[in-house]
């Protein structure tokens, strides 16, 4: 059995954690009731009806995260002159996203038309598709995405995209007066069928409970724990008492 020294270590060491693990499991489950509500706002959002773009006097202030995934219209005229396609990989398979500026009277807004194959990347392959004139689009407001991806950075000399970097997009195209977000088309048809729009993914990750339900039993092992080092004996109540030699 341990000694007192030792005993004491550990009887330390399961409050310590029981303490951390709760605190953790309490923290999982308040995560919870905030992804809950964060799921339950993105919902209500993209099935309401349609809102004006925010102004250009609102976008120095726009908190993108909690306006992203509103349903917005804008109206304007694509720039089809210097459209980006970004690396896209989706449930039709790999190819790319077409990001075309709209010209609003707000300002210049990138607009993610929607997906191409390998076989329809070059303009030239869908121009039944490059509406022209006033066009009106519907769909999903959008946080800029800086960078790239994950071991994948954008390469904006070689016109190599992975990600849909608003601003880092608007420089390399020459574009001012940017909107700082963008918006995935909804999937109204485009003539000819390209770019194929209405693909958003809108899919949050949540394994709260999970985590909680992890924390909690460790810390109800630590309980555990607690309970057995409190009830094992050391060694002196394991002795049998003073030492006594018969008499001789």
């Amino acid at each position: 059995m341990p000694a007192p020294g030792k005993r004491l270590a550990l009887l330390a060491l399961c409050v310590s954690g029981t303490l951390l693990f709760v605190a953790l499991g309490a923290w999982q489950i308040q995560r919870l009731a905030w992804k809950r509500d964060l799921v339950a706002r993105v919902d209500a959002r993209i099935h309401a009806p349609p809102v004006a773009i925010p102004g250009r006097g609102e976008w120095a202030t726009l908190d993108a995260h909690d306006a992203e995934y509103r349903r917005v219209q804008a109206r304007g005229v694509f720039r089809h002159d210097r459209e980006t396609r970004v690396d896209a990989l989706t449930q039709r398979g790999a190819g790319w996203w077409v990001l075309t500026p709209l010209e609003t009277a707000q300002g210049t807004v990138l607009i993610n038309r929607g997906f191409v194959v390998p076989a329809q990347r070059d303009p030239s392959t869908r121009a039944a598709g490059q509406a022209h004139g006033d066009v009106v689009v519907t769909g999903l407001l959008r946080v800029s995405e800086p960078r790239g991806r994950i071991l994948r950075d954008n390469e904006p000399a070689l016109d190599r995209w992975f990600s849909r970097d608003v601003a880092a997009i608007a420089q390399a195209r020459g574009l001012t007066d940017v909107a700082p977000f963008f918006i995935d088309a909804d999937a109204t048809a485009n003539a000819g069928g390209a770019p194929l729009g209405g693909l958003t993914v809108v899919q949050f990750r949540n394994a709260h409970l999970a985590y909680a339900a992890t924390w909690l039993a460790l810390a109800a092992m630590c309980v555990a724990g607690l309970v057995l080092a409190r009830r094992a004996p050391n060694e002196e109540t394991r002795s049998c008492g003073p030492l006594v030699t018969p008499e001789s």
